[in-house]
């Protein structure tokens, strides 16, 4: 299958709540073969993991992480065409006065210079970029 969506943190983290979107699990499911994550991705969920205390629940997520998403979906790197995009838009929005997050801009970046679609539940945070979709599978229907 072809690479369609680029998943942000709060959406691949969603099946290792203690209480998950079933609309969201079941998204990612029938979505499965078509989904990436990005190394800013990469790294925030990894950095969660690390402040969490040793026990039950730092090893199920590490578990999740190691065997389920690292296995399972192709992690995009942030890269010279990516960082041009993100100059570009980071200067454009900022003259509008919207700068967006570090962490955002690259994530929308590596997504646009992919042609993939951004998917979080903070969509919002993602919708000032040009040329960029972006979905929100806790409220898609």
């Amino acid at each position: 299958m072809t690479l369609r969506y680029l998943i942000d943190t709060n959406v691949l983290s969603e099946p290792v709540k203690s209480r998950p979107s079933r609309r969201v699990v079941e998204a990612i499911r029938e979505n499965e073969g078509e989904l990436a994550i990005c190394s800013i991705v990469w790294h925030e969920l990894r950095f969660g993991v690390e402040r969490l205390p040793s026990g039950k629940r730092r090893r199920a997520i590490e578990a999740y992480l190691d065997d389920a998403v690292a296995t399972a979906l192709p992690i995009l790197p942030y890269d010279g065409r990516a960082a041009e995009w993100h100059a570009r838009e980071r200067a454009r929005l900022s003259k509008r006065g919207t700068p967006p997050s570090a962490a955002d801009g690259q994530i929308a970046a590596i997504a646009a210079v992919n042609g993939l679609i951004v998917v979080s539940a903070n969509a919002h945070d993602f919708r000032g970029f040009r040329d960029l979709e972006v979905e929100n599978w806790h409220t898609r229907r």
